[in-house]
C-alpha cells in the first residue's frame, strides 16, 4: 500500500467577505482536492487540545498520529532535529526569531521574511556578543531557516531556570499587539527578557540591517524568545506503524518533527517555506519519493504565511497551486499502484481575521483502497461541518488512515 499526506497549512479559515462569504477552501479552484473528496470521505479532526497552545508543533504531532499530551515538550526541541543539534539531558531549546517591532509593537515576526543569508549574519553577531555563561549552564545561537533560528541553553547538570511553568507567546500570534504584554513569564523570564532587549543593540547598527533600511525594507531589530522546550522522547514510526516515510517541507519544525520519529527527509530546492516556494518542485520530489517509501508528507507553509499577513486573495492562490502542482501529480502517480490511499488535511487553523492560529477542528478529505464514497462534492469547512466521520482527539486519524 501506498500512502501521501498533503498538508496545506493553516488554510481551515471563516467566511470572507470580500470572498462572497465563503471561506479560502470554497473559493479556491481545486479539482483534484474535489476529487478525493467525491471518490472517498471528507471529515473534521481535532488536532490541537485546549490545554495547548494551537500551533504546528501540537497539530503536527496529532496528524502524525501521537499524542501531544504524551509527546509534547516544546516546539523548539522539534526544530533542532532538523538542524542537527543534539540535546543533552539538561539542555533546553528556545525558538529565536528575527522580528521587528515599532514603537513596543510586533509589527512583523518575519522581519520582512528576512533572508537566511541575512539572518545567519545576524545570528553570527548575536552569538559573538551574547552567548557564553548564563546561570547554571551557557548559551548558544544557531541560524536556522529565514527568520526561524535557535537558542540553546547548555545546562552543566544543576537545577535549570526553566521549568515547564514557563510560559512564552509565540510572534505570530501577536500582530501589531504591545510586545509588554506577552513577554515571557514564569521561572527563567527575566534571562529571556534580558536576552531580548540587549539583541536590540547588536542588531540596531549591523551592516545587514543598514541595508534592508536603505532598500526600503523592514529590520531585524530583536529577537522574540518562545517555544522552549527539553529533548522528547518517541516511538519511531516505523516501530509503531510499520511504513517507511518520508517527509518534504521547507520548515524545520514540520521536517524536524517527520525526523524525530524516523521519517527520511527530502530537500527540494526551491522549497522556500513562503508564498513564492516552488509547488511544482514539490510535487515532482513528491512523485518519485513515493516510488522508494510507503508514505510521503508533503507541507507546503504558504497557505498558513497568508493567513498572517491578512492576504486573502494569495491564501486562495496559494491553495490552487497546491491543487494543481501537488495533489494533481500526487494524485495521478497513485494510479499507478494496485493499492493506494491520499489524505488532505491541514494542521491547525489559521484565520485571516485574527491573522492568528486557532483552537477547533479542521477539514480532511481521504481516498483509497478500501475507503468507500460518501456523495461528498468538495473539501471545505462547509462540507466537513456536515460530516459524522469525526476524530477528536485527532492523532486517532492516522491509524484508520493507514487501515
Amino acid at each position: 500500500m501506498k500512502y501521501a499526506i498533503i498538508i496545506p497549512d493553516g488554510c481551515a479559515d471563516d467566511p470572507q467577505e470580500s470572498l462572497g462569504g465563503r471561506t479560502p477552501l470554497q473559493a479556491a479552484r481545486m479539482p483534484f482536492s474535489d476529487l478525493v473528496a467525491q471518490t472517498g470521505v471528507v471529515g473534521r479532526s481535532n488536532n490541537v487540545p485546549v490545554s495547548l497552545t494551537p500551533a504546528s508543533d501540537v497539530a503536527t504531532l496529532s496528524l502524525f498520529g501521537y499524542d501531544p499530551l504524551e509527546v509534547y515538550t516544546g516546539r523548539a526541541p522539534l526544530e533542532t532535529v532538523a538542524m542537527g543539534l543534539t540535546l543533552g539531558p539538561h539542555d533546553w531549546a528556545i525558538r529565536c526569531n528575527l522580528v521587528y517591532v515599532e514603537d513596543e509593537a510586533m509589527r512583523d515576526f518575519t522581519a520582512g521574511h528576512i533572508s537566511s543569508e541575512e539572518g545567519r549574519s545576524l545570528m553570527e553577531a548575536l552569538n559573538a556578543a551574547l552567548s557564553g555563561p548564563c546561570p547554571g549552564g551557557r548559551w548558544e545561537f544557531h541560524a536556522g531557516v529565514s527568520y526561524r533560528n535557535i537558542l540553546i541553553y547548555r545546562g552543566e547538570g544543576g537545577a535549570a531556570p526553566f521549568s515547564d511553568e514557563t510560559r512564552t507567546q509565540p510572534p505570530h500570534d501577536i500582530p501589531d499587539q504591545p510586545i509588554r504584554d506577552y513577554l515571557p513569564r514564569g521561572p527563567g523570564r527575566d534571562l529571556l527578557i534580558d536576552l531580548m532587549v540587549r539583541s536590540r543593540n547588536v542588531l540596531r547598527e549591523h551592516p545587514v540591517n543598514r541595508h534592508r533600511q536603505e532598500s526600503d525594507q523592514r529590520p531585524a531589530n530583536q529577537i522574540w524568545l518562545w517555544g522552549q522546550g527539553r529533548a522528547p522522547k518517541i516511538q519511531p514510526f516505523r516501530e509503531r506503524f510499520g511504513k517507511r516515510a518520508a517527509i518534504i517541507s521547507a520548515v524545520d519544525l514540520v521536517r524536524g518533527t517527520g525526523m524525530l520519529i524516523g521519517w527520511n527527509r527530502i530537500d527540494v530546492p526551491g522549497a522556500t517555506g513562503y508564498l513564492d516556494t516552488d509547488y511544482a518542485a514539490k510535487g515532482r520530489y513528491a512523485v518519485e519519493a513515493l516510488r522508494e517509501f510507503d508514505l510521503v508528507c508533503v507541507h507546503i507553509e504558504a497557505p498558513d504565511e497568508a493567513s498572517h499577513e491578512g492576504r486573502t486573495e494569495d491564501k486562495v492562490a496559494a491553495l490552487e497551486r497546491i491543487d494543481e502542482h501537488i495533489v494533481g501529480p500526487v494524485w495521478q502517480e497513485l494510479q499507478r499502484y494496485s493499492t493506494w490511499r491520499i489524505l488532505i488535511e491541514p494542521d491547525h487553523r489559521t484565520t485571516l481575521r485574527t491573522r492568528a492560529h486557532a483552537h477547533g477542528e479542521v477539514p480532511f478529505a481521504a481516498a483509497g483502497t478500501g475507503i468507500l464514497p460518501r456523495g461528498q462534492g468538495h473539501f471545505d469547512e462547509p462540507t466537513a461541518a456536515d460530516s459524522t466521520v469525526v476524530f477528536n482527539p485527532g492523532h486517532l486519524l492516522m491509524p484508520w488512515f493507514l487501515g
